[in-house]
């Protein structure tokens, strides 16, 4: 008797969550799905599964540190301890918690036209862009900003490391004693969670340049820019 109750039970419930994931969940999943594809456009044709999965992950690996400025500078969060961050040169009419939230809205923005590389609209102009719209894109004007933006994104990420493992800054300064542990003592005030929290965040950039350089090649070889 007691085994037919419990399993009438795990019937009803199971009847009742799968009610729900085919009910609401569903439908939020669904209109979730479509937007993320009508963001990224329709895929343009002879572009490599692996070039189109790069270009998607590239806005992926500049959200975790857009997302750490502004919780910890917009919302407060405590994600440093003891760390005074200033208003830096910014002028006075513009604030820090508002300046943050700019700077990461512009740096996803800039991260998500890699997408535009492997979809129909980085071939011919949407229609919302005034003077040009439905006209094609000239391949070189978009591998070459693009390749120019791959090279300076390798190129500063990997210093922006080397400096932070010897424990310097940009203009030589020293870190506490040096080495990582200066440096993120420096930026978090500690060596516990909180560097751990702020390396995976900002980690993910130094992939940002070398996957835009692999997209950024697989599109001029798809366009055949330079035969």
């Amino acid at each position: 008797m007691r085994h037919a109750m419990l399993l009438a039970a795990i019937q009803q419930r199971t009847h009742v969550s799968r009610c729900f994931l085919e009910g609401p969940v569903s439908g939020i999943l669904t209109a979730v799905s479509r937007g993320y594809r009508k963001l990224h456009g329709t895929p343009a044709e002879g572009v490599p599964l692996w070039a189109r999965r790069a270009a998607f992950l590239i806005p992926l690996t500049v959200l975790p540190s857009g997302l750490w400025r502004i919780a910890q500078v917009t919302f407060g969060v405590p994600l440093t301890k003891d760390v005074d961050l200033g208003q830096g040169q910014l002028p006075d009419w513009l604030p820090m918690e508002i300046y943050v939230v700019i700077l990461s809205i512009v740096a996803e923005g800039l991260a998500f036209l890699a997408v535009g590389l492997v979809s129909t609209w980085g071939e011919v102009w949407p229609r919302w862009v005034p003077f040009v719209a439905g006209k094609p894109i000239r391949p070189l004007s978009a591998i070459i900003p693009a390749a120019l933006g791959a090279v300076a994104l390798t190129v500063t990420w990997t210093m922006a490391l080397i400096l932070s493992l010897r424990g310097r800054a940009l203009d030589g300064r020293q870190f506490g004693d040096g080495g990582w542990r200066g440096s993120l003592t420096h930026d978090v005030g500690e060596l516990g969670w909180r560097a751990w929290v702020f390396v995976t965040a900002y980690l993910p950039l130094l992939a940002w340049g070398p996957l835009l350089a692999a997209v950024t090649y697989a599109y001029a070889v798809r366009r055949k820019a330079f035969k």
